[in-house]
């Protein structure tokens, strides 16, 4: 039986996916039994095809004694957050690992993250230490931050890899290179698809932290990672409007309203520095837009049904949530 599902969704992702299938059959004799489960987004660019070659052809070679390979397609993009879903769906492992097309992982990949996670029945998520597919020696996400002006940032971005080689707790996982304990997204619900990409896997570790759980990252789990793959440039159009939009979201759905408004000077000044940094970039009406869309999200009638219901039993969670946005604002600041 597999103990570990790996999802991998896919979007046009031809230049990346076979390297990324070919890592993971790679991984360690000793690593745990696991089943591949790639979702493809109705990838247009022969991706697909070409995944199924390269399974078919390790198949034929006699393949890999702990690794097996399923395939799911759409009949349309429905984006990361529907994608990933439906990979958790079909499968039954009681831990699923996420895993981006544009990765190539580390031998003791699977092995590490599957360690880390079995250490501690609280630990919901384990990051991986993703670094950057041309400059190795820096860090791509060494987990994910959270500050008090709503700003969502990954750890050690562009820093030396050699400072993170210690594990540590982080806010929330990074969905790229991720694992995840099957029993607590069935306590907590799966990706709000309401995201379709983008800050999901921020509001899946924040509903985690307010149910009393931990996020935690790993450094001995490497994953090359060539970033916006599927979207283009760091900053484009799409990624502007649609992190906007889901920023707004994240407050909505996981702060209780005597908390959003003990914030509100925090996160206005969040979003003004925020619409200034796009402004530079003449990107300002594109952001503004987006806010206006998450603004409607949370007005929507699907918004408010997705909202964290505050319960008294979770207010030291809360209270230790507040704390850590203070903190890692300051930590911030001091660079």
């Amino acid at each position: 039986m597999n103990k570990i599902t790996v999802v991998i969704p896919n979007y046009n992702g031809i230049h990346y996916i076979e390297g990324c299938l070919e890592a993971l059959y790679a991984q360690e004799a000793d690593t745990p039994a696991f089943e591949i489960l790639m979702v493809d987004n109705a990838s247009a660019d022969g991706g697909l095809e070409a995944a199924q070659h390269f399974v078919q052809k390790q198949l034929d070679a006699g393949g890999s004694s702990c690794v097996s390979t399923r395939f799911i397609t759409l009949s349309r993009n429905t984006g990361f957050c529907h994608a990933v879903n439906v990979g958790i769906r079909n499968s039954s492992a009681p831990y699923v690992i996420l895993l981006n097309n544009d990765t190539k992982v580390g031998k003791r990949f699977v092995k590490s993250l599957w360690e880390a996670i079995e250490a501690d029945p609280r630990i919901f998520s384990v990051s991986a230490k993703m670094l950057m597919w041309d400059r190795p020696e820096l860090v791509d996400d060494a987990g994910d931050i959270y500050n008090v002006l709503g700003w969502a940032y990954a750890r050690g971005k562009g820093k030396r890899a050699e400072r993170y080689n210690r594990p540590a707790r982080v806010f929330s996982a990074c969905g790229g290179a991720a694992i995840y304990r099957r029993s607590i997204l069935e306590q907590i619900g799966l990706f709000d698809e309401r995201h379709f990409a983008y800050l999901e896997d921020l509001d899946l570790g924040y509903r985690a932290r307010i149910h009393g759980y931990i996020n935690r990252y790993e450094p001995q789990a490497e994953v090359l990672h060539f970033g916006s793959a599927s979207t283009g440039s760091r900053y484009n159009a799409f990624k502007t409007k649609r992190a906007a939009a889901n920023s707004v979201y994240v407050l909505y759905k996981n702060m209780p309203p005597l908390q959003l408004l003990w914030n509100l000077p925090f996160l206005t000044a969040g979003f003004c520095i925020k619409w200034l940094f796009f402004c530079k970039k003449r990107m300002g009406g594109l952001y503004l837009q987006g806010l206006a869309a998450g603004v409607g999200l949370c007005m929507s009638e699907k918004g408010r049904t997705h909202r964290v219901r505050f319960a008294p039993q979770h207010m030291g969670n809360y209270l230790r949530i507040q704390l850590e946005l203070y903190g890692n604002l300051c930590k911030q600041l001091l660079g």
